[in-house]
């Protein structure tokens, strides 16, 4: 049994990327079948996409293909966040495919918000012939210049022959050092023209080596703070996840007894219920959470980047704290946060080190008495769990919804949520244990994220049951994707949390904006004036427009009737279910820290500022 087998009792959903490929002699091709011999030879193994004048060179040959499987999607925002589910599920390079023009900047959506979240992604669009760039063809486009500020790297081709090597480094650019997308724009004539074929390609990527080995120096320097410590917290990032090292930092944290954080993309990087988790930190994070890193004296980040949603109002974040920061990418490091001991590298290897490095101390007599920083961070936890309030009227608490759906959900569910408060929800109230079992867009929030993702996720992990948790307003973004996955054996299960408006966007209008509900009503009816209670969204009838896309839709508008409800979507396998949960309006997602304000001035919930009673540094 692995390392990682024996901390999850799983294998690890996030296998390092393969290289695939063997050697064969070289034949004449065209560029196309190039393209498609290539995309086999890294393994992948199923390309999201639809065709258009610029690619369908490339449709003809990818239609023999006996190893590359293609998912026929309705729109290109689809296809570019199922091939990001995709990823995020299985570990491995997902595979977008698009035309020139409009199906090229339909995917700039999904590739900005895989390089937010740093997911190894390949976009590959047809181009006008090369003679015709620049003219302003018919369906032309600069997807290259458009992408630049939002990819990894990509890669304008023009001759049949740059094509295995351009695919080649593109997976090898998105799967290694920070994930992150890559886009290859193919000009029609390249895929039309004659070519020699022949496998591996010689690559060439001067300038391109990842620091994954961290420097001895500086592990030894973070070892040394960690023990003398007195409130250290461990806080987590999803580069924890991506570089596959959560049995790691499952033997660092309970080596060294200090509290961890997880961020909204590191869930499941630890598990909820580790009496060391002392939960999500950020706007809506537990109080715990954001109270430790505020009242810390050390905090080792690992494969995180303070971003503004964890920090809050910068120069008040941690003020006591001293930093180290890990991390793949250096350009992170010091980006937001001076960091006392930087370190480049790796999360596996950095923290596979510092266990080394921390052992070491022990030896030497140096051990971190937490004693009393634990005192403070378990009175904070008991007096400020996570919780909600019932309705009063007697219908359903979204809170309440998602978290049953997690409880009832089988083992190993993959849960994706939309952008919203059910996305704060659903990280709040369903335990994730294991990795992979989280995916949400976290860097750009984009709605309409979630259906797409599920739809890719079930694509790459058939045999784990994926619930999608959306709002009825993301829902109604991509919804369209529910044909995909009913026409292609993909029975992903959607929980659309339908509250009638736009509820994080209602939520800030009620607390900031006088609760005037400009432009956030969803529902049809006299309730649209957005003063009496909410039905949820009736136009469209999710139940009826699910059911003509080949959906089992069901509605649940009792707390009576949810378990059963839950319970008839997980039995339902060979096709797509969608349950429209229609529930209270006005639930918030608490705690929550105001936009622009300090992580101090976090409330626990309306009106309800917490009382952090006589710890060291009040």
């Amino acid at each position: 049994m692995t390392m990682t087998e024996q901390a999850t009792g799983a294998p690890h959903p996030h296998p390092r990327p393969r290289s695939g490929g063997h050697k064969s002699a070289p034949e004449q091709v065209t560029g196309a079948q190039s393209l498609i011999r290539s995309l086999e030879e890294v393994g992948a193994e199923t390309v999201f996409g639809i065709p258009g004048g610029a690619i369908l060179p490339a449709y003809d040959p990818l239609m023999d293909s006996k190893r590359v499987r293609h998912v026929l999607v309705r729109h290109e925002q689809g296809a570019g966040h199922a091939a990001t589910g995709y990823a995020q599920a299985t570990g491995r390079v997902g595979v977008c495919m698009a035309t020139s023009g409009p199906g090229a900047t339909n995917l700039v959506t999904p590739i900005a918000d895989a390089h937010m979240d740093s997911v190894p992604l390949v976009a590959i669009t047809g181009q006008v012939s090369s003679k015709s760039i620049g003219t302003d063809a018919f369906q032309e486009a600069d997807i290259v210049g458009i992408t630049m500020p939002i990819t990894k790297h990509n890669f304008l081709v023009t001759k049949a022959e740059d094509i295995p090597r351009t695919i080649a480094e593109a997976f090898h650019i998105a799967s290694t050092g920070r994930p992150g997308p890559v886009l290859v724009d193919i000009a029609k004539d390249a895929l039309q023209a004659q070519t020699t074929f022949s496998w591996p390609p010689a690559t060439d990527l001067p300038g391109y080596r990842p620091v994954t080995k961290p420097h001895a120096k500086q592990i030894r320097e973070a070892a040394k703070l960690i023990t003398s410590a007195k409130r250290p917290v461990l806080y987590v990032g999803g580069g924890v996840l991506k570089a596959g090292a959560t049995a790691e930092l499952k033997v660092l944290a309970e080596l060294t007894g200090a509290p961890v954080t997880t961020t909204l993309m590191a869930l499941g990087a630890f598990p909820d219920s580790h009496p060391l988790h002392v939960g999500m930190p950020g706007m809506h994070g537990a109080v715990t959470a954001v109270t430790a890193l505020q009242k810390a004296d050390l905090i080792v980040a690992l494969g995180a980047r303070f971003d503004d949603r964890v920090t809050g109002k910068l120069d008040s974040f941690a003020p006591y704290a001293k930093i180290v920061h890990a991390d793949i990418d250096p350009a992170e490091i010091g980006k937001n946060r001076a960091a006392d001991v930087p370190i480049v590298g790796d999360a596996r290897e950095v923290i596979a080190d510092l266990i080394q490095a921390v052992q070491k101390e022990h030896s030497e007599g140096h051990k971190g008495d937490y004693t009393a920083w634990w005192n403070d961070l378990s009175r904070w936890r008991e007096t400020y769990p996570l919780g909600y309030d019932l309705p009063e009227d007697g219908t359903l608490s979204p809170q309440q919804v998602i978290q049953r759906i997690g409880q009832l959900a089988p083992e190993g569910t993959i849960f994706a949520a939309g952008v919203g408060q059910h996305q704060m929800w659903a990280a709040h109230f369903i335990q994730y244990e294991k990795p992979g079992t989280w995916l949400n867009s976290g860097g750009a929030g984009t709605m309409g994220y979630a259906v797409p993702a599920a739809m890719g996720a079930k694509a790459g992990a058939p045999d784990r049951a994926v619930w999608a948790v959306d709002g009825d307003g993301c829902f109604q973004m991509t919804n369209q994707e529910l044909t995909t996955c009913a026409l292609n054996n993909i029975p992903i299960k959607v929980a659309i949390i339908n509250n009638g408006a736009l509820g994080m966007v209602r939520q800030w209008q009620t607390l900031f904006y006088n609760q005037r509900y400009s432009n956030t009503v969803l529902h049809s009816g006299p309730e649209a004036d957005g003063l009496q209670p909410s039905a949820g969204t009736r136009v469209p009838d999710f139940v009826k427009l699910s059911e003509a896309m080949g959906c089992h839709a069901i509605r649940c508008e009792s707390p009576a009737d949810l378990d059963k409800v839950i319970e008839e979507a997980n039995s339902i396998n060979d096709r797509p279910v969608v349950v429209d949960f229609i529930v209270h309006e006005d639930a918030m997602v608490w705690p929550m820290v105001a936009a622009g304000t300090s992580n101090d001035e976090i409330m626990a919930a309306r009106d309800v500022r917490p009382d952090f009673g006589d710890s060291e540094d009040d």
